[in-house]
């Protein structure tokens, strides 16, 4: 039977395109990677390589298993994570973030039966800016979040989607671009565009909303909410960030002669597959998951 080893320098192999790429992936000598594979291939009685080259090769054979062995790896992976979170359903803390431009009233009733189920758990809430939830997901600074959609994840991301939000170019009621609505991309472009970008500089996503060659930068959605309400320019916000100042009539949205449907961006909630829950948490994610986000 094959073991879990030998898929592991199966798939890593195939994966990396030699033994020896395998082999520091895995922290383990080459011998052993080599040996891995030959006896799976043994007890298989199975060619999964073509050693003929200077690189190994995967037989057709080879092909039509790897799947296989990826899937087992899967659940072995699962099956671990999951025997963790029931060993460790004691965890004190749990940290939820939620991007700032995400409406946290959904989430109160949630957060009450959290409270009423696990009295004694310690939850702290961040919001962080633009696409700076992943990353505090991704350095273990946050347990769970709640984002506007990339899209792509880094490896080892779960997420699933649940709603969308819409994205509107808002200014202040009297700003000079509104008397030429419906606005076009070159109205746009004479103006100031106040854009939401996150703090990692080498999240460049904010660029294919970007017209104006005049532009200011914040990670706050609240605050270039502040400058649009002083007159400083416009720019696109989720609606859920503005409706109370549209609502006052203080700021309106714009009306695009080349856009005549809504702009909506997904919602997800994501979380580190690699990293177990304790029952709190898988609670909590399980809670979340279920959420309709419709802004």
């Amino acid at each position: 039977m094959a073991g879990i080893d030998q898929l592991e320098a199966f798939v890593m192999a195939a994966e990396t395109g030699s033994f020896s790429a395998a082999a520091r992936r895995l922290g383990k000598a080459q011998s052993a990677v080599s040996t891995a594979i030959s006896n799976l291939e043994l007890d298989s009685n199975v060619e999964l390589f073509d050693r003929s080259s200077r690189n190994p090769v995967l037989t057709k054979s080879g092909e039509a298993l790897l799947e296989y062995a990826r899937t087992v790896l899967h659940s072995q992976h699962e099956f671990r994570v999951h025997a963790q979170a029931l060993g460790h359903s004691d965890e004190v803390e749990l940290c939820l973030a939620v991007e700032q431009s995400i409406s946290n009233r959904p989430l109160m009733a949630i957060l009450h039966r959290f409270e009423q189920r696990f009295p004694h758990i310690q939850l702290e809430l961040l919001d962080p800016g633009g696409s700076d939830v992943a990353e505090l997901v991704r350095t273990n600074r946050a347990d769970i979040g709640l984002m506007l959609e990339r899209e792509s994840y880094p490896q080892g991301f779960g997420f699933r989607g649940i709603g969308y939000s819409e994205r509107v170019a808002v200014c202040r009621h009297d700003h000079p671009i509104v008397v030429k609505q419906p606005v076009s991309h070159a109205n746009l472009r004479a103006y100031r565009q106040l854009v939401l970008r996150s703090l990692d500089l080498s999240d460049r996503s904010h660029e294919r909303l970007m017209f104006s060659p005049s532009i200011w930068f914040s990670e706050s959605p609240h605050l270039i909410m502040d400058l649009l309400c002083s007159g400083l320019g416009w720019a696109y916000l989720h609606r859920n960030v503005v409706q109370e100042k549209l609502d006052s009539g203080e700021l309106i949205i714009l009306q695009r002669d080349y856009q005549k449907v809504a702009s909506l961006q997904g919602i997800d909630v994501v979380w580190a597959e690699n990293r177990s829950l304790g029952s709190a948490g898988s609670w909590l994610l399980e809670e979340l998951s279920q959420l309709d986000l419709t802004v």
